[in-house]
């Protein structure tokens, strides 16, 4: 299989301990709660503080140019701190080509650093190639740790940067010049919440040019779009106005899922906030809704892959997939093995906090569902749309957080079997 990510957010990923940071660059626990764009690094203190409490993850465009580069020395003279690849697309394709049947071609921007950490299997047409990496921080924390007065009921982490080239979605050209050359199956689009940083003139531009490009990929070609950490209610509603109709494929998790609904008064849309491990029927009720269409006459869009923490759950609209079962499975071995940077889930590391017996819908008379050791994949179906629920083997100490949202997605697409094509 060739399988082509559109890279939109390539990076280079410094993850090191948030608390640590912060500490290190003078800062106090802020109680000024959440802040959509970070212009000061007591903003920064004050959003990472809000999510650390929810044991959520969160990403946010840093403003200031100066500051960001300030924090970033500081966070390279880090003990602790390490290089990774990042980017949703990028991280995809390093999970894809470890399968060795698979031709992956990663969309730049691809600096000197990015390319080194690459696996050597992925290809990178010239024109991604640039001479300076973009980086992103990521400030990591452990369940249980303390910040102040802040406590942190799971790990996560939380993302920020000062990315503009990725913001722009400057490899969208790249991209389409080089589908005739390289033919993929499968195209994964990601980092349109990147244009965050955009202003909303711009903003609106390359959305509107990211939807007419994809209009003109061939039907033949699978696109599945990886949705990411957003605040902007107005870019989330262009994306699944403009974007959803055109993609075949969808994966997100409980932040992005309820952000979605809130942003274009969906199913639920009156909930804040998850309160613990979001509720099955919920999150079930709003993939109903997505997959019905939002309201876009002619959409393409025929699958969603749904991860938490606690569980995953993978929709599709009946007769275009097959072997999701296999899919979900694999999805959430993926997530508990690499957590644990184990090749294997080891059971002593890992424990369980999903329900094993729910309701399927919380707004309509609804059927429930158990999962058993025996049958560890529950299955549903209700007006077309056919759903599979598989329960996580959550990493009790996770090595790193970071990238498991992508991880899951490329292995339930690898598994997922097209009957359109």
């Amino acid at each position: 299989m060739k399988i082509k990510p559109l890279r939109v957010n390539a990076c280079v990923d410094v993850v090191v301990s948030g608390v640590s940071l912060l500490q290190a660059l003078g800062l106090k626990p802020q109680s000024g709660g959440d802040h959509v764009v970070l212009s000061s690094q007591e903003e920064l203190a004050a959003t990472f503080l809000h999510y650390m409490q929810r044991g959520a993850a969160a990403e946010r465009f840093y403003s200031d140019a100066e500051s960001f580069q300030h924090i970033s020395r500081t966070a390279a003279q880090n003990p602790g701190a390490k290089h990774f690849v990042g980017g949703n697309a990028a991280l995809m394709a390093q999970r894809l080509a470890s399968h060795p049947d698979i031709q992956v071609l990663l969309c730049g921007p691809v600096g000197p650093k990015l390319h080194e950490l690459l696996d050597d299997r992925i290809l990178v047409p010239p024109a991604s190639l640039q001479e300076q990496d973009e980086y992103h921080l990521i400030l990591e924390y452990k369940a249980g740790e303390q910040w102040g007065s802040g406590h942190a009921p799971a790990a996560s982490r939380f993302i920020f940067s000062h990315d503009l080239s990725n913001g722009a979605m400057t490899s969208l050209e790249v991209l389409l010049s080089s589908l005739e050359d390289f033919q993929p199956q499968l195209l994964v689009l990601s980092g349109l919440h990147m244009m965050e940083g955009l202003s909303q003139e711009k903003r609106a531009s390359r959305l509107n040019e990211a939807a007419v490009a994809l209009s003109d990929v061939p039907t033949d070609i699978l696109i599945h779009l990886e949705l990411a950490s957003m605040t902007d209610g107005d870019l989330m509603r262009g994306i699944i106005y403009q974007v959803f109709p055109l993609i075949s494929s969808l994966g997100l998790n409980e932040q992005e899922l309820l952000f979605l609904t809130q942003s274009a008064n969906g199913p639920h849309s009156s909930l804040s906030a998850w309160s613990g491990v979001p509720d099955v029927g919920i999150v079930s009720d709003i993939l109903f809704w997505i997959l019905q269409g939002t309201g876009s006459e002619g959409s393409r869009l025929t699958r969603v892959h749904f991860h938490t923490l606690a569980y995953h759950i993978i929709a599709t609209i009946d007769g275009f997939w097959g072997n999701q079962v296999a899919a979900v499975a694999a999805g959430a071995r993926v997530a508990g093995a690499q957590a644990c940077a184990s090749p294997t889930i080891d059971p002593s590391r890992v424990m369980l906090k999903s329900p094993l017996e729910f309701s399927t819908s919380q707004m309509e008379t609804s059927s429930t569902a158990r999962i058993t050791a025996k049958e560890p994949v529950a299955v549903w179906s209700k007006g077309g749309v056919t759903f599979h629920f598989t329960p996580v083997l959550v990493c009790k100490d996770p090595t790193r957080t970071v990238g498991l949202g992508d991880a899951i997605s490329a292995e339930g697409l690898l598994f997922s079997e097209s009957k359109a094509q």
